[in-house]
């Protein structure tokens, strides 16, 4: 028998028992389109992630409290303001290269309205070095950060959400019931409604010194410096390291490249999408098992068939590979199926859902592949069982 003819007979089998091909093709339908949607949604959050933090910028320096080991526990950090007046004033290169921030949560009232936001009390060069451009009105200087003047500059969520329709520059709003005045609105940078961090747009900015007199409190949380090339990155870095080992201990604190934290973030991230596919791919193993099953039970109704065909010369390799194909043919379809459903919600979830996705042709493959395969492992006990019945015997069943 040719594959061919093999392929024709395997069809029509399969139509004859619509229903019951149809919910053996549902288990692998279900396992292959919950491969790719939660594949999807992993390599979704790995991109997002990881382009935030090179929206950043290039050679970027995070000095963070702690030993930099991420799977720790948050760190208290021992950072304040004039560890960023030493690091800036031993660092080489001139122009504003670093920044520090005390961040917050805070509600915030303007003319009726009413938003949480994030708060970030950040000194004077922090725009500069984290590459926030202000879309109008004038950002934060020195002599607000020396004087702990009440002056904010607002994300443009927040700007629009406080201000409808109108233009906050030189506006009051309350910051926790403190009352600060608007001096500037920085520019979109979008992504907002992200569930993998805060929405760059849904905070305000104030000067460092009024926001620690808000959060009760004289630490920074972080500290960082941009180096002027990609080749100072690492000079940088021993120059931050010496200035802060002169009042820190080694422990209390870590400084990080940014693609040393892109590497890790996305390590973890790839860790997670692989967890996320094994899980999905237990659904896979199930429909093969039902595969398996439903294939048993045809060759025992089929048995007389069997026997009849191998009376007429068919050879034990034609039967085998007929119930084989039959096997793969209904796993094939379901995961086709199951691939075009796995896109279309991948598609429905980044279109409507905070949460991202990403179909990546590598979980397409995979998905695809296991699906055969599932019908060639769990195809094959039943088509040998098929090959190897007695043609004698298989006509004398009822």
């Amino acid at each position: 028998m040719s594959a061919r003819e093999a392929f024709r007979v395997a069809m029509q089998a399969l139509i004859a028992n619509r229903l019951r091909s149809a919910l053996t093709t549902l288990g692998v339908l279900i396992g292959v389109m919950s491969v790719v949607l939660l594949v999807a949604i992993g390599q979704g959050a790995r991109s997002e992630i990881t382009g935030a933090i090179e929206g950043l910028g290039s050679n970027l320096l995070f000095v963070l409290p702690g030993d930099g080991d991420f799977g720790g526990g948050p760190r208290r950090s021992s950072f304040v303001l004039d560890d960023v007046e030493r690091i800036d004033r031993e660092l080489l290169g001139g122009g504003t290269r670093v920044a520090g921030y005390t961040i917050g949560s805070e509600v915030l009232q303007a003319e009726g309205e009413r938003l949480t936001a994030t708060v970030l009390a950040v000194t004077a060069g922090y725009p500069a070095v984290l590459s926030r451009e202000l879309a109008r009105g004038q950002g934060l200087t020195e002599s607000d950060v020396v004087t702990a003047r009440r002056v904010a500059v607002l994300g443009a969520t927040t700007a629009e959400t406080l201000f409808p329709g109108q233009d906050p520059i030189g506006r009051t709003m309350a910051i926790g019931g403190v009352r600060y005045r608007v001096v500037g609105v920085l520019a979109r940078v979008g992504g907002g409604g992200s569930p993998f961090g805060p929405d760059q747009d849904r905070n305000v900015l104030v000067p460092i010194t009024s926001g620690q007199r808000l959060f009760g409190t004289d630490r920074l949380d972080a500290i960082f410096v941009r180096a002027t090339a990609t080749q100072t990155v690492e000079a940088d870095r021993a120059v931050v390291r010496r200035v802060l080992a002169q009042r820190l201990d080694a422990e209390e604190f870590s400084v990080i490249s940014q693609d040393e934290i892109i590497g890790v973030v996305g390590d973890i991230l790839q860790i997670l999408t692989l967890v996320l596919a094994a899980i999905a791919g237990i659904s896979l193993l199930v429909g093969g098992v039902g595969v398996s099953n439903i294939m048993l039970v045809s060759v025992s109704e089929r048995t007389r068939e069997i026997g009849l065909r191998k009376a007429l010369g068919a050879r034990t390799r034609d039967i085998t590979r007929q119930f084989l194909l039959e096997a793969i043919v209904l796993t094939g379809i379901g995961g086709a199926i199951g691939l075009a459903l796995g896109i279309a919600g991948a598609q429905l979830v980044a279109a409507l859902a905070p949460v991202p996705a990403e179909v990546t042709g590598w979980s397409i493959a995979l998905a695809l592949g296991v699906s055969v395969a599932v019908g060639l492992v769990f195809g094959v006990l039943p088509a040998r069982r098929a090959g190897q019945l007695d043609p004698v015997a298989a006509l004398r069943r009822d």
